[in-house]
């Protein structure tokens, strides 16, 4: 359980009380709810993109998406969790405008971009969160939470590196979108933790303010830009594929984001990023399924090293609270190894300190 005080005791999410559950229940429901609708998620967000023509009006999609998760985060306030706000406004326009960067800029890379090069990048997400980590939070990172960003983000790059073979599409500019979207996405999470931790806000209030901020972001820059007109045109013609797919897309990513910022709070940025990275290789795996792609032996065994990354991360937190006899008894047997190297090399020293005396005193005669 978090320790963060009374309101802690009492988290939800979507109206789910978890402290009814221990630690690791906790975890495992929250990494349900993440796998479940960010597939739902995931899938919805190609399927959009796929629409013919869709591509240069990323930024309003975006627009909208941001309009219905901060509906759902006033609903959810006012219904649900019926708190006030606990987080400084000055913290929510920092939060907001990295919010924009991360989701916006990342949608708009779909432009440039195929999905399966998106993820490329977005797979080593897990670095940049723990040097922010580190930066501005102070943290310090074990041997095994940095094996196991490195596992996931080797296992995720050659998860994907054989469809970016059969369909490259590498774009300067989609490169420097996802890049930056990346950085704002670390930073981000991030300041979530750290701005949850300290003021003890809920999640509700997380998702309505940051996303209305970043809706009023996005809402001056396109209509300064001139661009508002023309992607309304567009989405007029297409009702159902772009708002009826857009509700649908924004319903399930607020689902999936509302238990991830639970596993934030509970556990952490890097905890959260490690679940998320794993998700989105079962994302891909779906991808390949629904739109179909051909299919290697290479995604094997990229999934296993998502495995071993999410596996490793997890046990660093909770090694404790987790009974693998396996990981017991290895570990008990390396450290019996030790005692029993030490023991001799103690035996050794104090009988050759016996003997080496009388042979010294005789030498010296």
């Amino acid at each position: 359980m978090s320790p963060h005080g009374k309101h802690a005791k009492e988290l939800r999410v979507l109206g789910i009380n978890l402290s009814r559950f221990g630690t690791v229940t906790q975890f495992f429901i929250c990494v349900a709810g993440v796998f479940v609708f960010h597939l739902f998620y995931g899938y919805l967000q190609e399927l959009i993109f796929s629409l013919e023509g869709v591509k240069p009006f990323g930024w309003y999609l975006t627009l909208v998406q941001f309009g219905f998760y901060s509906a759902f985060g006033l609903l959810e306030l006012q219904l649900v969790t019926k708190d006030r706000r606990r987080i400084p406004g000055k913290t929510y326009m920092i939060i907001g405008f990295l919010t924009l960067g991360s989701i916006g800029l990342s949608s708009r890379s779909l432009g440039y971009l195929n999905y399966h090069m998106q993820v490329i990048f977005k797979c080593c997400k897990l670095i940049p969160v723990m040097i922010g980590g580190v930066f501005i939070q102070g943290k310090r990172y074990s041997a095994a939470e940095v094996s196991a960003a490195l596992c996931m983000t080797l296992g995720l790059i050659w998860f994907t590196l054989a469809d970016s073979k059969v369909a490259p599409n590498f774009n300067p500019t989609g490169v420097l979108l996802i890049s930056t979207a990346l950085c704002a996405d670390a930073l981000m999470g991030n300041m979530q933790e750290k701005a949850m931790k300290r003021h003890n806000g809920s999640m509700a209030e997380m998702v309505l303010y940051s996303y209305s901020f970043g809706f009023a972001y996005i809402l001056a820059g396109l209509s300064g830009s001139g661009g508002l007109g023309p992607a309304m045109a567009f989405c007029s013609e297409h009702l159902l594929k772009t708002y009826g797919y857009v509700f649908l897309f924004s319903l399930t990513g607020y689902f999936g984001m509302s238990f991830v910022l639970a596993l934030i709070k509970l556990f952490g940025a890097l905890v959260a990023v490690t679940v998320t990275t794993g998700r989105k290789a079962m994302t891909v795996l779906l991808s390949f399924m629904f739109f179909a792609k051909p299919f290697t032996f290479q995604y094997i065994w990229g999934a296993l090293l998502v495995v071993i990354g999410i596996f490793l991360n997890v046990y660093s937190k909770n090694h404790d609270k987790m009974n693998l006899p396996f990981v017991k008894n290895l570990r008990s047997w390396l450290l019996t190894r030790k005692n029993v190297g030490k023991r001799l090399e103690i035996t050794s020293a104090v009988q050759n300190g016996v003997t080496g005396s009388p042979n010294d005193r005789s030498h010296d005669k």
